[in-house]
């Protein structure tokens, strides 16, 4: 048995903030029921499919069910209404409003079901000037600091992550924001409403380290000054690595490594403290030394004074890397009509209740007919439904 076997989520969101939170419930064993238009979502046409849905698509919505309908239509409202009923969750993420005027207003679900986890994902919120405005994740990173953290050190140009950081720093957030409601509700009985906005999920995920010159308003300071520490790669002789050296000890045994025992005494870098406030310097010396050495070399170096230290993978190496294929990090499951599909393995690591990518991501209405009968439909009833194009079946 999984974590959560047994809790059932009802999924209308679109794109990836909330189809990755909820495919990491569907992983820990919730059923978890994928409201789409009958058209289908914009993921299912992004990218090229492989037996019918995307690999993008694939990733975010494994393990999950398809049930097709038009929300527009009274036949289709009815059926997510009755969906609702034994539901424990409930997660969207339209424009603020959005949801309301179609009919599934948080006050309408309560009165179906008054222990429903009722989970709200925006953008920017729901109130202030953008709350009602579009967005993707390269508006987050504008706003958040992102480009301010990436930018580059040389010429001050902001820069974008080349992955979409927001997205997903907001799947994971409600993710675990879920999991606190439910186990909440475990203990005094209540649901509630759970609002989570992608601008303040990246706040709180730069903030530790990326916002220290805003933490203590009495001593504030420009971090772009510092920001080029964790940039810490390097060039060997054949290829690129990262070292780094924050603790005394760690900097002897680069100084070593590289066989520049002359900096352990040299007074910019006699401490950590001195580091830090030489860390350009620090790193041109570096980098020079290391630039002389072939990588497998001054890894080994490094490795033995037990310097952190690696080196940078190309995505098509991953597969093939000893710790990751020693941990199993990335699956290689077997589903009919696929063949061979790799995933990264889930990263919690149940020990009593393991999750597991129990499914692939499924075709537009291929559970629609399952989920009807579920809910006490029988044959003709879903035909009529058919018929009136209020749902949509993959026979």
């Amino acid at each position: 048995m999984r974590p959560l076997t047994g809790i059932k989520v009802v999924d209308l969101t679109t794109m990836v903030s909330g189809p990755v939170a909820t495919m990491m419930l569907a992983d820990q064993g919730a059923e978890v029921i994928k409201v789409e238009t009958v058209q289908g979502e914009q993921m299912r046409f992004i990218g090229p499919p492989h037996n019918g849905v995307p690999s993008a698509y694939f990733s975010c919505n494994r393990g999950k069910q398809s049930l097709a309908l038009d929300l527009k239509l009274d036949e289709g409202k009815e059926i997510l209404l009755k969906l609702i009923e034994t539901a424990d969750v409930f997660v969207q993420n339209f424009r603020p409003g959005a949801i309301d005027r179609m009919g599934f207003s948080e006050d309408v679900l309560r009165k179906i079901n008054d222990k429903l986890i009722y989970v709200s994902i925006s953008g920017f919120g729901e109130q202030g000037p953008y709350s009602a405005a579009r967005v993707y994740d390269p508006v987050i990173q504008a706003l958040s600091g992102a480009t301010d953290i990436q930018a580059d050190r040389a010429t001050g140009r902001p820069q974008m992550f080349r992955i979409i950081i927001a997205d997903k720093v907001t799947s994971l957030t409600t993710a675990q924001a879920i999991t606190t409601a439910l186990f909440h509700r475990e203990r005094k009985g209540k649901g509630q409403h759970v609002r989570i906005s992608m601008l303040d999920a990246m706040l709180a995920f730069f903030w530790p380290e990326g916002m220290a010159g805003l933490t203590y308003a009495d001593m504030e300071f420009d971090a772009r000054k510092v920001q080029g520490v964790m940039d810490l790669i390097y060039e060997t002789k054949d290829r690129y690595i990262t070292a780094g050296a924050v603790s005394d000890k760690e900097w002897r045994g680069m100084c070593r490594a590289i066989e520049r025992e002359d900096l352990i005494e040299d007074e910019r870098f006699s401490g950590s403290a001195a580091r830090f406030a030489n860390a350009d310097e620090r790193k041109r010396i570096t980098a020079e030394e290391i630039k002389k050495w072939e990588s497998a070399e001054i890894l080994t170096r490094l490795e033995a004074e037990d310097v952190p230290c690696a080196l940078l993978l190309n995505r098509d190496e991953l597969l093939a890397h000893e710790q990751i294929t020693s941990n199993d990090s990335i699956l290689r499951l077997d589903f009919p009509g696929f063949g061979e599909v790799r995933q990264a393995r889930p990263a919690a690591d149940f020990d009593k209740t393991p999750s597991e990518v129990a499914a692939p991501a499924p075709k537009l209405g291929e559970h629609t007919r399952q989920i009807l009968s579920d809910l006490g439909y029988d044959a003709a009833a879903q035909q009529k439904f058919v018929d009136a194009k209020a749902v949509r079946v993959l026979d």
